[in-house]
């Protein structure tokens, strides 16, 4: 099919099945990848995962991965700093184990094992944010949680230099060093760059007032730290959400007219519109078009051991981390629950992985049906645990 209408078809239907789904809570981001199954090579086969449509989805992750920098809250980790980085580390070092060990016993490799493993220990934070403004809860269990969730962003961002590196050959202990030290002096330099221009420089301000020039500006620079980030031999996706990530920071600056807040907020709305309407679900659409698998190698069993790591790895990382700091069982288990979603950044990982040769299409679908799983049932197991606790 040619690409045009390829195009307008896989929108339009994404866009029909999002609005039937949200009008029973289910996340978009299940509608977006459900359309590119049912339409390419797997069900239908109706459309091809063809090279612009690559293009266009892999523009569609650099723009996301902006969009949810621009909307993390890089001040809710320094409310809750210690708090925030035990729980999501543990909740990391959880998943990472089970995920491991999971891939390691259904016989596919230390490499793929490894791969899964890092993937499975991030947290969706759309789908957390999503679940905690529907649900009324305790404000330090919702501060350590969105905090949680944004640590668990830095680690992905660390972890995701790590799998470049993984695909280029592997690391030796010398090699990952260097990697660890670059990664974090890239993210460093970068966040104290936004301390001294985007909090405090006066320049900026004239920037700022002006939308359309604010607009160019994040663009250039969303576009400077991806290819900066690429040339250290990390992922473009990194320096798209740096560069999200910085200019968020402009709520933390001391405007008595709140100027910047409002700009900010204008140029996320504008932003939003062009991005969850076209952008974004192209790229959930295209990786549910790579879904191809052969269907003798999939496993019912596989996908269910993937999710019950996923879930319990969080349940129990995040929980006994909370633990840790006094909050109460009941608390303490409502974090791990809420931890548990997936979703955009997995896959967005998973796509690479894939790409480079370090899964099959066996563990890149069952991966896509955990994400999809973990997004269906994380806000409504929240739900029905505080309706338990309440009665």
């Amino acid at each position: 099919m040619d690409f045009l209408p390829a195009l307008a078809i896989l929108l339009v239907v994404a866009k029909s099945i999002e609005w039937l789904f949200e009008r029973v809570g289910i996340h978009p981001i299940i509608a977006h990848v459900l359309t590119g199954v049912m339409l390419g090579p797997f069900v239908l086969g109706v459309i091809e995962p063809t090279e612009e449509l690559g293009v266009l989805a892999e523009f569609g992750l650099i723009m996301m991965m902006l969009y949810m920098g621009l909307t993390s809250n890089f001040s809710a980790i320094a409310q809750n700093t210690k708090k925030a980085v035990v729980v999501a580390g543990l909740g990391v070092a959880f998943s990472f184990v089970l995920g491991f060990i999971t891939v390691m016993y259904f016989g596919k490799g230390t490499t793929a094992a490894i791969f899964i493993g890092i993937t499975l220990g991030n947290t969706a934070i759309e789908v957390t944010s999503g679940v905690l403004a529907k649900e009324r809860v305790k404000r330090e269990v919702s501060s350590i949680i969105m905090g949680a969730a944004f640590a668990d962003d830095i680690m992905a961002v660390y972890l995701i230099g790590i799998i470049t590196a993984l695909a280029g050959g592997g690391l030796d202990l010398v090699s990952f060093g260097i990697l660890t030290v670059k990664i974090f002096t890239f993210i460093a330099v970068t966040l104290l760059i936004s301390e001294y221009v985007f909090k405090r420089a006066r320049w900026f301000y004239s920037i700022v007032r002006n939308l359309n020039v604010f607009f160019t500006f994040t663009l250039i620079l969303t576009f400077a730290l991806a290819i900066i980030a690429e040339k250290a031999g990390l992922n473009q996706i990194i320096g798209a959400y740096l560069a999200g990530l910085t200019i968020s920071r402009l709520r933390e600056r001391k405007d008595p007219l709140v100027v910047t807040r409002i700009k900010l907020n204008e140029l996320i709305e504008d932003l939003q519109v062009v991005l969850t309407e076209f952008f974004i679900p192209l790229f959930f659409i295209y990786v549910g078009l790579m879904f191809n698998p052969p269907t003798a190698g999939m496993s019912l069993t596989l996908i269910g051991a993937l999710y019950l790591s996923a879930v319990l790895g969080k349940l129990l990382g995040c929980g006994l981390g909370s633990k840790l700091f006094g909050l109460s069982w009941r608390d303490s288990i409502l974090v791990g629950i809420g931890m548990g979603g997936r979703g955009s950044l997995e896959l967005a990982i998973l796509t690479f992985g894939l790409s480079a040769g370090l899964i099959d299409q066996v563990l890149f679908a069952s991966f896509i049906a955990v994400s999809m799983l973990t997004a269906l049932t994380t806000p409504m197991f929240f739900k029905a645990y505080i309706q338990r606790a309440k009665a």
